[in-house]
């Protein structure tokens, strides 16, 4: 685990973290701020922690976020060492029962958060485990999701969520669709290729 000394000059900005990982992990973590609407925090593969958040959110309003993501926090980076997003081996019965426990909590909480910025209610939300799909949206305004999805970055959930409550406003990928996703989601074009170079090593350590 790298030290936030190391990182920390990359950045402009730190919050104290308002609890103790334990050893080895970082105090603090770096910010980095930008002119989105909402804060996420970012687990990279190399054990880095980043919280981007909107420009003029306040550390209180930060460190307010990280005490109710401590939990999904500590069970990820637990998580980060058992199965490790970027191997090569087969998932196991119990790593696949594990991710599908975590996108139950995970992703229905970035609907609940996300629907309103969108504009739209939405029907039932169920995880599958699926070989194609990240995501997929009913006429009736339900929705599916990959449970592959938690092996992504926060910035991809958030994307495929995003795009499938914006198909409850289109039905399509129309200009009037993108133009919808790119509202609330200004980079989706960075995650959109994000799936593309690493959406099949994911499914392939699913289905092989």
């Amino acid at each position: 685990m790298k030290k936030i000394s190391a990182d920390a000059a990359k950045y402009s900005d730190t919050v104290r973290l308002p609890f103790r990982l334990g050893a080895g992990f970082p105090d603090a973590v770096p910010v980095i701020r930008s002119d989105r609407k909402t804060v996420s925090l970012e687990l990279k593969r190399d054990g880095t922690i980043l919280i981007r958040a909107p420009r003029r959110m306040s550390e209180t309003k930060i460190r307010e976020f990280l005490s109710k993501r401590e939990d999904w926090l500590r069970a990820h980076l637990a998580k980060q060492q058992l199965i490790g997003a970027e191997g090569s081996d087969r998932l196991t019965e119990e790593e696949i029962n594990a991710l599908f426990r975590d996108a139950v909590v995970d992703l229905p909480a970035r609907v609940r958060r996300f629907a309103p910025l969108v504009g739209v209610s939405y029907g039932r939300i169920t995880i599958r485990n699926q070989r194609t799909r990240w995501g997929s949206c009913s006429a009736a305004g339900n929705l599916n999701f990959n449970c592959l999805l938690i092996l992504a970055p926060e910035e991809a959930r958030d994307y495929v969520v995003i795009h499938e409550l914006c198909h409850r406003i289109e039905m399509n990928h129309s200009a009037r669709f993108w133009a919808e996703v790119a509202r609330v989601c200004p980079g989706y074009r960075k995650q959109r290729k994000w799936f593309r170079e690493h959406g099949p090593a994911l499914t392939k350590r699913m289905f092989g």
